[in-house]
């Protein structure tokens, strides 16, 4: 566990856009089996990869097409949150930062930290728009 203080500029990236925090499993299950369109972004302390991929998300969230609802964990808080939030993301393997798109439930587009490291925001941020696109 990291101390709020180190992650509260780190939470309010998201939450300033619209994210709705997620610090219970049962939040997390609600959210992702809604019905609807649902991007879940795993936030993370990670420097190299999380620095892109918050501007990313916020970048993504004035596309005109998008989720009815952006949500967030973090990873190294609310274990519980996480740990539910990467179950839904199997068989991918646990990763941080991570940003998943789930419609009616199931996962439809899967952004994992490998595909994070090394690529400027914008290029995240179409990636996630083109998902957008498809499937909200």
């Amino acid at each position: 566990m990291y101390p709020e203080y180190l992650v509260a500029p780190m939470r309010a990236e998201l939450t300033n856009v619209g994210f709705e925090e997620l610090k219970d499993s049962e939040s997390v299950k609600k959210a992702i089996e809604s019905e609807g369109t649902v991007f879940v972004m795993v936030n993370s302390v990670c420097g190299c990869a999380a620095a892109n991929a918050r501007p990313a998300a916020r970048m993504a969230t004035q596309s005109d097409k998008h989720p009815d609802k952006f949500v967030t964990v973090f990873a190294g808080m609310e274990a519980d949150a996480v740990n539910t939030a990467r179950n839904y993301m199997l068989p991918y393997p646990p990763s941080s930062p991570a940003m998943a798109l789930f419609k009616d439930g199931k996962l439809v587009h899967i952004i994992e930290r490998h595909q994070i490291e090394g690529r400027p925001a914008q290029m995240i941020a179409d990636n996630l728009i083109g998902a957008f696109e498809q499937y909200c």
